[in-house]
């Protein structure tokens, strides 16, 4: 029994042991078959990294073959470079050392000059101090000479028993006068001279005025002969004949050659000459007052004339009367009588806001004429309070027409940082009146967006809230809490 036990478990084992051997021999074979896997997959491996670091040696051989052409190429950009900083920088130094001889040269020349007019104007000095010397000299023996024929003089005087006071002073008149005589020949001589050339000036403007009135009667010739010979070629024109536009412009050729070049060329010289005036005085200083040319002479006038202008000198001057006295009239034109203010101001309020004490500050007015007839208008005068602050310039415009206009120029010097009113007060032809002024100094003026904050309907518990802004419209500033 033991040993059929040993048996049947010995065949249990050779079994399992066939089975492990089966196993083992499996085993084996996987394990060869990944060894060969994986050696040929080093394989691949080995030759990938061989083909990558050939790669990579081309791509470093490449690189390298790059960098030293790209250096090639900077170097010889370089050496380019240079060549050609070294040509301007030649050229530049050259014209550098040319500008510095060229002022060298100037600088030598010009010294030169003061130098040697250093020396002629010692040389005019010392000259003219010779020749003052000379000339002091002969003034003081002509001197002598007039003192010795003085002396002569008197001593003949009195051995004939003359006055010889009387002859002296003859004597000084005498040649004084001849003096004078001399000295008006000369001034003839040349008001003369100056007499003959502005005739040749005339006659030689009268002469261009000739040339240019023929030039004129040429033009307008050539345009009638041009025009006639036009409507003839056209009622004698025939398709053949008419196909030549350069047999029609030959005759016309032929008529502006026959016109004087010299008249032509003139004219543009003339146009030139057209603002020069050779009218002058005969007398100096007698056209030197502005004289108006409408002026006529009582003699030219007729009586009737004069009468009518005394006249109106006579209205003029009484209404200047009432109108300085203020003795006013209603205006009446064509029918209708002005009413309301004469004359209107733009701005028609004078307003200075928002001043600095101790600067100036103008403001120009202008007053238009509103009524139906001439009118005048006078500066009165400002309120009483403001004359240490207000200063007004006007110059009185005299008549002033119907809807023109007149300007003055108000500045204000502020001295205290208050408000100020009043008027500048003027005269005119109908009545009196004024221009308001104020003078407002900074303020702050605050005020809010909301006059009442609605919250509206509320529950219990939430929170609501509403933006009010606070903003100051003035130029002041001001802090708030």
């Amino acid at each position: 029994l033991e040993m059929w036990k040993v048996e049947t478990e010995q065949g249990k084992y050779e079994i399992l042991h066939e089975q492990l051997k089966k196993d083992e021999e499996e085993l084996e074979m996987q394990y060869q078959e990944r060894a060969k896997v994986r050696i040929w997959k080093e394989k691949i491996a080995a030759l990938q990294a061989e083909e990558n670091q050939r790669s990579r040696e081309k791509k470093e051989e490449e690189a390298q073959k790059e960098y030293e052409e790209r250096h090639k190429k900077m170097l010889e950009d370089a050496r380019r470079n240079h060549e050609k900083a070294v040509c301007f920088l030649r050229k530049s130094m050259a014209r550098i050392h040319e500008k510095n001889a060229k002022e060298e040269v100037k600088t030598r020349e010009h010294m030169e000059r003061r130098i040697q007019a250093v020396l002629s104007l010692k040389n005019s000095i010392t000259s003219n101090r010779e020749k003052l010397q000379t000339l002091q000299v002969w003034n003081k023996a002509m001197a002598f000479e007039a003192k010795e024929q003085e002396m002569k003089m008197r001593e003949a005087i009195l051995a004939e028993g003359g006055n010889v006071a009387k002859e002296i002073f003859l004597r000084k008149r005498l040649l004084k006068h001849e003096k004078e005589k001399q000295a008006f020949r000369e001034q003839q001589k040349s008001r003369k001279m100056e007499i003959v050339s502005k005739i040749l000036q005339e006659k030689a403007s009268v002469h261009k005025q000739k040339k240019r009135q023929s030039c004129t009667k040429a033009i307008t010739v050539l345009n009638y002969i041009f025009k006639t010979y036009v409507l003839s070629q056209k009622s004698e024109c025939s398709p053949s004949a008419c196909s030549s536009p350069r047999e029609k412009t030959a005759p016309v050729e032929e008529i502006s050659e026959k016109i004087p070049h010299d008249v032509l060329c003139e004219s543009g010289e003339d146009e030139k000459e057209k603002d020069k005036t050779l009218v002058e005085p005969e007398f100096p200083g007698l056209w030197s007052q502005e004289c108006d040319s409408h002026k006529i002479s009582k003699e030219e006038m007729d009586p009737n004339q004069l009468a009518i202008t005394a006249e109106g000198k006579e209205v003029f001057e009484k209404k200047m009367e009432e109108f300085q006295s203020g003795i006013f009239h209603k205006q009446i034109a064509s029918g209708r009588e002005c009413k309301g203010g004469t004359f209107y101001s733009k701005p028609s309020c004078i307003h200075f806001k928002d001043f600095d004490v101790g600067q100036i500050y103008k403001k120009k007015i202008v007053l238009t004429n509103a009524s139906y007839s001439v009118n005048f208008c006078r500066l009165v005068g400002i309120s009483e309070w403001l004359k240490d602050f207000i200063s007004i310039h006007f110059v009185p415009p005299g008549k002033i027409p119907a809807g023109m206009s007149c300007e003055l120029v108000v500045t204000f010097k502020p001295k205290i940082n208050e408000t100020l009113e009043g008027e500048v007060m003027f005269m005119a032809q109908t009545g009196s009146f004024s221009v308001p002024l104020k003078c407002t100094a900074k303020r702050c003026i605050l005020a809010l967006d909301k006059e009442l904050i609605d919250f509206g309907s509320q529950v219990v518990g939430e929170t609501i809230s509403r933006t009010v802004s606070l903003t100051n419209s003035g130029a002041l500033g001001a802090r708030f809490k």
